[in-house]
C-alpha cells in the first residue's frame, strides 16, 4: 500500500484526490492548504482523510511514501525538495519547476536517494495520444516535419505565470513524447500582455529542432472560442487531432508532396497527393486514471516514468527560453542541451 498525501486542494487538486482513493493500492492519509475554505471543502468530500494547513506535518509523516504537489509553480520546488529530503516520492503538477536549475537540483536528490519523480503530463496517458504515439512509433506517418499545435480559450487567467507557463506544457510535452529522439536546438517566442498584468496572455512559440523538424505553439487566453487543435505532417501521412471533438478526434490524412528527382523540385504543382482520410477508434478512459495505475506500477517496481523529472526539465527549459526571448523582442534562444 503506497501511503500518500496531496499539497494543495485547488482546481486540480480533488481530481488527483477522487483517483488516488479509487486506486486499491493507494491510501490517502492527508490533505494540505493554505485555504481554511479548500479544506472544509475536502472535508465534506472525503472526511475519513485528515486535513493540515501546515505541510510540515506531511514532510516529517513517517508513514507517508509519495507527495503530490498540486500547487502554483512558485511553490514546486521548496515542496518537492523538503518532500525528497525527508525520502518521499512525488507526484508535481505541471510545469515542474519556475527554472531548469530547480529541476536539476530535485532530479539529483531524487537520484542519490532512490527516489521517484513523476510530472503531471497527464495528456500523455489520454488515448488519443497513445493512439498518435503508436502512429509515429509504426511508421504510418513516416518522418516528421512538424507539430503544430493550438490551444486557446477565454480565460483562466492565471495570477503568477503567464499563458506560455500554463497551457503550453501540455502541447511541448506532448511533442517531446511523440519525438523522443530530436534534440530541440532553439526557440523563438512573442506575446503581448493587456490589462496591466505584466504577463502575457497571448503567445506564439517556436521551436527548431535537428533534422529540420519544428514545433509551432499559439496559446491564448483571449479567445472567443475554446480550440484544441494539433497538426502532425510526416512524409507518408499528415494527421489532424481535434480534442474537443465527440467522436473522430483523430484523422489521417494520406495527403502529402512526392518529389522523387530535383527537376520534381519545379514541378509541385502537380506532385500533391491526396488521398483517403481515415479515424481510428479512440477509447474514452480517464488519462489521470491510467497515470495513478502507471505511477503505482513504477513506485513498486524502480522503473523510471516516461514523464519523469528530465521531461519535465525538457519543459522547463523551453519555457525559459520562450520568456526570454519574448522579452528580447522574439530574438531567437540557443538552448544548450
Amino acid at each position: 500500500m503506497i501511503k500518500t498525501a496531496i499539497i494543495g486542494y485547488g482546481y486540480w487538486g480533488p481530481n488527483i484526490v477522487r483517483n488516488f482513493n479509487a486506486h486499491p493500492e493507494i491510501k490517502v492519509l492527508k490533505i494540505c492548504d493554505i485555504s481554511n475554505k479548500r479544506l472544509n471543502i475536502a472535508k465534506g468530500s472525503h472526511p475519513d482523510i485528515d486535513t493540515t494547513m501546515d505541510p510540515n506535518n506531511i514532510f516529517s509523516d513517517k508513514d507517508i511514501d509519495l507527495i503530490a504537489i498540486v500547487t502554483p509553480v512558485f511553490a514546486h520546488h521548496e515542496l518537492a525538495k523538503k518532500s525528497l529530503l525527508n525520502g518521499k516520492h512525488i507526484f508535481v503538477e505541471k510545469p515542474f519547476t519556475s527554472t531548469s536549475d530547480q529541476a536539476k537540483e530535485l532530479i539529483d536528490i531524487a537520484e542519490k536517494k532512490n527516489l521517484t519523480i513523476m510530472v503531471d503530463h497527464t495528456f500523455l496517458f489520454t488515448s488519443a495520444v497513445k493512439k498518435i504515439k503508436e502512429l509515429v512509433n509504426d511508421g504510418t506517418l513516416g518522418n516528421l516535419f512538424y507539430y503544430d499545435s493550438v490551444r486557446v480559450n477565454l480565460g483562466l487567467f492565471q495570477h503568477d505565470i503567464n499563458v506560455i507557463w500554463d497551457l503550453a506544457p501540455h502541447d511541448i510535452s506532448i511533442m517531446n513524447h511523440l519525438i523522443k529522439d530530436l534534440k530541440p536546438v532553439s526557440v523563438n517566442a512573442i506575446g503581448s500582455q493587456h490589462f496591466g498584468r505584466k504577463l502575457e496572455d497571448v503567445a506564439y512559440l517556436h521551436v527548431k529542432f535537428e533534422n529540420d523538424f519544428i514545433g509551432n505553439f499559439h496559446v491564448n487566453w483571449l479567445s472567443p472560442v475554446k480550440i484544441r487543435h494539433t497538426m502532425i505532417a510526416g512524409d507518408k501521412k499528415m494527421l489532424l487531432w481535434n480534442d474537443l471533438a465527440s467522436d473522430e478526434k483523430i484523422k489521417i490524412y494520406d495527403k502529402g508532396v512526392d518529389v522523387k528527382t530535383r527537376e520534381g523540385v519545379h514541378n509541385l504543382l502537380v506532385a500533391y497527393r491526396s488521398g483517403d482520410m481515415w479515424s481510428p477508434q479512440i477509447a474514452n478512459i480517464e488519462a489521470l486514471k491510467l497515470e495513478t495505475e502507471y505511477l503505482v506500477e513504477c513506485i513498486n517496481s524502480g522503473a523510471r516514468p516516461i514523464n519523469d523529472g528530465i521531461e519535465g526539465l525538457k519543459v522547463v527549459r523551453i519555457l525559459e527560453a520562450s520568456e526570454k526571448s519574448i522579452k528580447n523582442g522574439g530574438k531567437e534562444i540557443i538552448l544548450n542541451n
